[in-house]
């Protein structure tokens, strides 16, 4: 996935025109504008955090969003897909590194949250999705996902950026989310 979160359309053209058709986005407005006329071209994943209030729009927009992450928007996604009849792909993001300042369930949470999204709100979850610590290493929350992933009966892992997509790759991504190595630093 080509992350163009805050790049400018010069940057993101020349990739564009290159056939890349999947993008990642923090934000739901921002998405809107930049992609509204090119929308049934691209696949397009929401990967950052997700206020309840956006969730309307994000359901109508999106077809991944990477950031489920606690119950309340479970809840308020479920009314969206049940409202909308459309159901984007979901991935719980796990905060593997428990860190304060991340979103995320975190992993001894992880199984209680899936099943909860599965059986109380009857949401499909697809995947999960974790961002490792800065300064860590990330092999081990990368194989730490993978076996949540396992034991969750889940085939899709988002794991890895610019800096260590082939770790990630190797310890069983499925999707990478690249934004500097694709257009450069921001």
């Amino acid at each position: 996935m080509a992350v163009s979160k805050l790049q400018p359309w010069e940057h993101i053209a020349p990739v564009f025109d290159a056939g890349q058709r999947v993008f990642g986005e923090n934000r739901v407005q921002e998405a809107k504008e930049r992609w509204i006329e090119l929308r049934d071209r691209i696949e397009l994943r929401l990967i950052g955090p997700l206020q309840t209030n956006k969730a309307r729009d994000a359901v109508a927009f999106f077809d991944v969003i990477e950031t489920l992450d606690r119950e309340k928007l479970a809840r308020v996604l479920a009314d969206e897909v049940q409202a909308q009849g459309k159901a984007p792909r979901l991935y719980v993001q796990v905060n593997t590194g428990e860190e304060p300042q991340k979103a995320g369930v975190t992993p001894g949470e992880a199984d209680a949250f899936l099943a909860a999204c599965r059986e109380v709100y009857g949401l499909s979850v697809e995947g999960l999705m974790c961002i490792p610590p800065a300064d860590e290493d990330p092999a081990p929350h990368f194989r730490l996902l993978a076996d949540i992933a396992v034991r969750n009966g889940l085939a899709k892992l988002s794991m890895g950026m610019s800096d260590d997509f082939e770790t990630a790759i190797a310890c069983g991504a499925t999707s990478v989310r690249v934004g500097s190595a694709l257009f450069g630093a921001r």
